[in-house]
C-alpha cells in the first residue's frame, strides 16, 4: 500500500455486491412515468455549484440554459437563463477541479427557481455557433449544499425519541414526495423547504416496528422519476437482511446490557503509546472449539475460551487496543443462518497444494457467511450475521455486550469504519444514499459518472450531508456503543476538514453528558493518495502529509515494505527486504538482483527503518548509509519522502494487516524455502518488533505472533472461513498448507505457492509457534514498562533516539539503535553480529531483564562487552539493552 498513487491491494468487498447482481434482500423500486424523459441516463458534464453558478465542460461562451418539467402532466417545460461568466475566487477555491471549464451566471431573474428546478427532470442546454442545440445532465451537489446545507447540516435524522415518541426525519430535497411506510401502511411527511428536511412525529406504539421511506424522486441512472422503497440512512436497527429500518431508540433501558452504565473501561492509552491488534469478528472464534458462541459478538463473553485467553496475555502483555473489521450493517452476508451457504466439500481430505480447497470454497463465497466487511449498507448499525438472532435489536446488545467482554480483559475496542464508499449506487437494491437524493451522495466524475477508484461507488464527504453523516455515525458509535477508536478506511479520499470535525465532534463528549470522553478517542487511518481525488484535487485530503501535526495518524507503509521487502504489487514475491534475507540470505529470484544491487537495497531499506523507528518524523536527523547528514522527509520512499510525521503519534507502524499476505505468508514467500522453522519464527518476531518498538502507534493482524497463515492467500476478503480462521490451539496448525489460495487474486502466484504449501518443513509445530507467541509478549512488556517509547514530541525523539552505527560502514542486515538508557540491536542476519559502540565503553548496559529471564533462550545469550562497548546478539535476532 504506498501512498504513490498505488492503491491498497484490497478485498474488493463491495465489488462483488455488483457482480451478483439484485439478492432480493431489499424490494426493487416502483417506477412511475416520466414527463418528456428520455428513456435512459445522459452524461451530465455541467454542474451546477452554487445558487448563482453553472461550470459546464465542454460549452462554448455564449447563452444557455437549465430546462426543467414541474412533474405535472400538461404541464410546460421552464428554464433558467445562463449567460457566460467567470468563478470568483471562493468558488475557485470551493472547486478547484473546475477552474478550467467555462462558467456561467445564473441570471437573477430566475435564481427563485432555484428549489423547483432541483425537484425535477433537468438538463443544460446551449445553441451552438453553428445552429446545433447540445444538452446534458446537471450535477447538483453543489447547489444543494448553497440551498439547503445551511440548515441542513444541524437537523436530527433518523428516528428520534422525545419523552418516549419518535420523530422520524430524512433529508431529500429533490425530492417530489416523501412518505412513510410503517408496518405496512402509508404516513405522509411533511417537507421543511428552508433544509429539504422532511419529518413525521409518530406516537409511543410506533416504536419497534419496521419502516421505510416512500421517495418519489427524478432518478438521473434510469431517466424517470420513481418511487424508492428505501431504508433510512440514518438507521438505528434493521430487521433481518436489511429489510427494513426499526424505530429504535438506543437509549431504551431494555437495550443495555447489566452494567452497561457503569461499565468500567481500562486506562485510557494515548495513541503515541498504542499497541493494537486487528482483528475479524468472525475469524476470531469461528473455529475455536473452546467458545459457546463460534463466529458472534458474544464470543467475546466466553472469557474461558482460548482466544479469550490468548486476548487476555497480550493484554497484559501491552497491548491495549482491539482493532474489530467493519462491522457495521454490510451488504453482502445473507444475516440468516438458515440462508448461509457453506463449502459442500470434506476439505481437509485434499492435498496441501490443491486447487480443490479454493474450488469448493469460491463455490459457496457467493452466500457464505463470510466478508470482510467493507461493503457498507447501513453505517450506523451492528452487522446482525454476527448476532444471535439478526431480527431487531439482539444485535445492539450484543455489540454492547461485545465491548464490555473486551474492556474487561484490558482492552479498549477501536473500530474499523468504512464512509469512503458504498455497496453500490443508482437505483440498485443495495443502493440507499442514491436513491434518496439521486447525484448527491456520491462522488461524480467531469461527466457525471460516479467514480469508483475505491473500488466501489466512491461518497462525497466533501459534500455537506455526507460529511454530517459521517461525524454523525462516529459520535454514535461512541456514544451509544462507547467504541474507544475509530479506523478510517481510504482515509485519503476524505477532505482533511471532515476528520478533524470528527475529531472536534468527539473531542465535545464528556462522560458527565454523554457517558464517555470523547477526547481519549483514537483516531487512526489509511492516509493513501490515489484517485480522483490525489494531490488535493478536490479538496485538502486526509493523506500522510496533510495529516501531519493533528494527533490522527495515518498508516507507515515505508518501513513494513522495508522490512518485508518489494511492495503489495510485485509480480514475483520473493522480493525480499531486511527482515526476509535480502543479501544476507538470498533467495534466487532474479527480482532481487546481483549482490551489489541488493546490498544497496538493503542499505537503504535500512534507513528507511532507521525513520521508522522514529515514529517517521519528517525533520529527524541522521546519518544515512551513504554517510550523509539528512532528514527523515529527504531518505527516498518511491520517489516520496519517508519521513512525513510532525510528532510521535501521526504515523502508525505496521509489518502486516488484513490486506496483502500475512507476515508468515510473505516469509514463506521471501525466505529460502530451505530456512529452518525456528529461523523463520525469529524473524517474524523480529519484523513484528520493528513496530512494536518504533515510537508511535503500532498495529499486527491478529495471530501474527502466532505466525498465522492464510495459505499465501493475498486477498482474502471473500476466502471464507477455511483460509482466514484464527487457530488458536496450536495443535491445529497455523493455517499454511490449507491449499493453493482463491484464484481470483491469487492464480499468478500459484506457481511460486506450490512448492511451498507442499513443503512439510513450511508448516510449524507447537513449539515454534509458542515460542514466537511467547518472544513477541516480551517486547510488548518492554514497550509497556519503557517511558522512552512514549517521548512526546520530535524534540525528544531527536535528543533521545540516535543509530549510532549508521553511515558508510554500517553492516548490512543489522541495526543498532540507542533510546535513552536502552540500545537495541535488530540482527536480521543467518549470522552472530558484534555491534561495537566507542561512546559506550565503560558504561554498564546488561540484557533487559524481560528478555534475560523471558521465553527465548537464544535471546537470553545475547551479552555486552563493557570495555569495548560491544553488543554481541545471535542470528535472526531483536535484543533489548538497559543500562544498569
Amino acid at each position: 500500500m504506498s501512498s504513490t498513487a498505488r492503491r491498497p491491494g484490497r478485498r474488493l468487498a463491495a465489488v462483488l455486491v455488483l457482480a451478483l447482481g439484485a439478492t432480493g434482500l431489499l424490494t426493487a423500486p416502483t417506477a412511475q412515468p416520466a414527463h418528456a424523459a428520455p428513456s435512459g441516463p445522459q452524461p451530465a458534464l455541467a454542474q451546477w455549484i452554487d445558487r448563482d453558478t453553472v461550470v459546464w465542460k465542454g460549452a462554448e461562451p455564449s447563452a444557455a440554459q437549465l430546462e426543467f418539467d414541474t412533474g405535472r402532466a400538461g404541464a410546460a417545460g421552464r428554464r433558467l437563463r445562463l449567460t457566460p461568466g467567470r468563478l470568483t475566487p471562493a468558488e475557485r477555491a470551493a472547486f478547484p477541479h473546475l477552474t478550467g471549464y467555462p462558467a456561467f451566471t445564473v441570471d437573477p431573474r430566475d435564481r427563485g427557481l432555484a428549489r423547483t428546478a432541483l425537484r425535477g427532470r433537468l438538463v443544460a442546454a446551449q445553441r451552438t455557433a453553428d445552429g446545433r442545440r447540445t444538452t446534458t445532465g446537471v450535477q447538483i451537489p453543489g447547489v444543494l449544499d448553497d440551498l439547503y446545507g445551511a440548515r441542513a447540516r444541524h437537523a436530527a435524522l433518523g428516528p428520534v425519541f422525545h419523552h418516549g415518541r419518535p420523530t422520524l426525519s430524512v433529508w431529500a430535497p429533490t425530492a417530489r414526495t416523501v412518505a412513510l411506510e410503517l408496518d405496512g401502511r402509508t404516513v405522509p411527511m411533511r417537507r421543511d423547504d428552508r433544509s429539504g428536511v422532511w419529518r413525521v412525529q409518530g406516537t409511543r406504539d410506533w416504536a419497534g416496528k419496521p419502516y421505510r421511506y416512500l421517495v418519489t424522486v427524478w432518478a438521473p441512472t434510469v431517466g424517470r422519476t420513481v418511487t424508492n422503497k428505501v431504508t433510512d440512512p440514518y438507521s438505528t436497527a434493521l430487521t433481518a437482511d436489511s429489510a427494513r429500518s426499526l424505530v429504535v431508540d438506543l437509549d431504551d433501558p431494555r437495550l443495555a446490557p447489566t452494567g452497561w452504565a457503569g461499565l468500567h473501561k481500562p486506562a485510557a492509552v494515548p495513541l503515541r503509546r498504542a499497541r493494537i491488534q486487528e482483528l475479524h469478528i468472525r475469524d476470531f472464534s469461528v473455529e475455536d472449539r473452546t467458545s459457546r458462541h463460534p463466529g458472534q459478538y458474544l464470543a467475546f463473553t466466553d472469557r474461558g475460551s482460548d482466544g479469550m485467553r490468548h486476548l487476555k496475555s497480550l493484554a497484559a502483555a501491552g497491548t491495549s487496543y482491539v482493532h474489530l473489521l467493519p462491522a457495521f450493517d454490510g451488504a453482502t452476508v445473507p444475516e440468516k443462518r438458515a440462508d448461509q451457504d457453506r463449502p459442500r466439500c470434506d476439505l481437509a481430505s485434499y492435498a496441501p497444494d490443491s486447487e480443490s480447497q479454493q474450488e469448493c470454497v469460491t463455490r459457496a463465497a457467493a452466500r457464505d457467511a463470510y466478508n470482510w466487511g467493507y461493503d457498507p449498507l447501513h453505517y450506523t448499525v451492528p452487522e446482525g450475521s454476527y448476532a444471535s438472532d439478526p431480527r431487531g435489536a439482539a444485535r445492539t446488545v450484543e455489540f454492547r455486550r461485545m465491548v464490555q467482554g473486551l474492556n474487561g480483559i484490558g482492552l479498549r475496542t477501536v473500530m474499523d469504519v468504512v464512509y469512503n464508499h458504498t455497496a453500490a449506487s443508482g437505483q440498485d437494491p443495495h443502493s440507499v444514499l442514491d436513491r434518496i437524493v439521486p447525484g448527491y451522495y456520491q462522488r461524480l466524475l467531469d461527466d457525471g459518472t460516479v467514480a469508483t477508484s475505491t473500488c466501489c461507488s466512491g461518497t462525497a464527504p466533501e459534500h455537506t450531508m455526507m460529511g454530517k453523516l459521517v461525524v454523525d455515525s462516529v459520535v454514535t458509535w461512541a456514544k451509544e456503543y462507547k467504541v474507544d477508536g475509530f479506523r478510517f478506511d481510504l482515509m485519503g479520499h476524505h477532505p482533511k476538514a471532515n476528520i478533524l470535525a470528527v475529531r472536534k465532534a468527539l473531542d465535545a463528549l464528556t462522560p458527565a453528558r454523554d457517558g464517555v470522553d470523547g477526547k481519549k478517542i483514537i483516531l487512526y487511518g489509511e492516509g493513501w493518495n490515489f484517485g480522483e481525488a490525489a494531490n488535493d484535487a478536490r479538496f485538502v485530503q486526509a493523506t500522510q502529509r496533510n495529516m501531519a501535526g493533528t494527533g490522527i495518524a495515518t498508516f507507515d507503509d515505508r518501513a513494513r515494505d522495508a522490512v518485508r521487502g518489494g511492495g503489495p504489487f510485485d509480480a514475483d514475491p520473493r522480493v525480499q527486504g531486511f527482515g526476509s534475507g535480502l543479501f544476507t540470505a538470498p533467495n534466487t529470484s532474479p527480482a532481487n538482483g546481483d549482490p551489489a544491487a541488493q546490498r544497496a537495497r538493503l542499505r537503504h531499506y535500512q534507513d528507511l527503518l532507521k525513520v521508522g523507528l522514529t515514529g517517521n518524523l519528517a525533520d529527524y536527523t541522521f546519518t544515512d548509509t551513504a554517510g550523509r547528514r539528512v532528514k527523515g522527509s529527504q531518505v527516498d520512499y518511491n520517489g516520496a519522502p519517508a519521513g512525513y510525521a510532525a510528532a510521535p503519534g501521526d504515523a502508525l507502524a505496521y509489518a502486516d494487516a488484513h490486506d496483502n499476505e500475512t507476515l508468515y505468508d510473505a516469509l514463506a514467500y521471501k525466505l529460502p524455502q530451505g530456512t529452518r522453522p525456528t529461523d523463520r519464527a525469529r524473524l517474524q518476531v523480529l519484523a513484528l518488533a520493528t513496530a512494536a518498538l518504533s515510537q508511535g502507534p503500532a498495529l499486527s493482524q491478529a495471530g501474527s505472533d502466532l505466525l498465522r497463515s492464510k495459505s499465501l492467500d493475498r486477498n482474502s476478503f471473500d476466502s471464507g472461513d477455511w483460509f482466514n480462521a484464527l487457530h488458536w490451539d496450536c495443535a491445529d496448525g497455523n493455517g499454511f498448507g490449507r491449499g493453493l489460495p482463491p484464484a481470483a487474486d491469487n492464480k499468478d502466484k500459484w506457481p511460486y505457492a506450490k512448492p511451498l504449501l507442499a513443503d512439510p518443513a513450511l508448516r510449524p509445530d507447537c513449539a515454534t509457534i509458542r515460542g514466537a507467541s511467547a518472544a513477541y509478549r516480551d517486547l510488548l512488556r518492554i514497550h509497556a514498562t519503557e517511558p522512552a517509547f512514549g517521548l512526546r514530541t520530535a524534540a525528544a525523539v531527536q535528543s533521545q533516539l540516535s543509530f549510532p552505527l549508521s553511515g558508510k560502514d554500517e553492516t548490512p542486515g543489522v541495526l543498532t539503535m540507542r533510546l535513552a538508557d536502552l540500545a537495541i540491536v535488530f540482527n536480521a542476519t543467518p549470522h552472530p553480529q558484534h555491534q561495537t559502540v566507542a561512546a559506550l565503553a565503560g558504561h554498564p548496559y546488561a540484557l533487559h531483564p524481560v528478555q534475560a529471564h523471558g521465553a527465548d533462550r537464544t535471546t537470553a545469550t545475547a551479552s555486552y562487552d563493557e570495555t569495548t562497548g560491544t553488543f554481541t546478539v545471535p542470528p535472526y535476532t531483536v535484543a533489548v539493552f538497559h543500562r544498569r
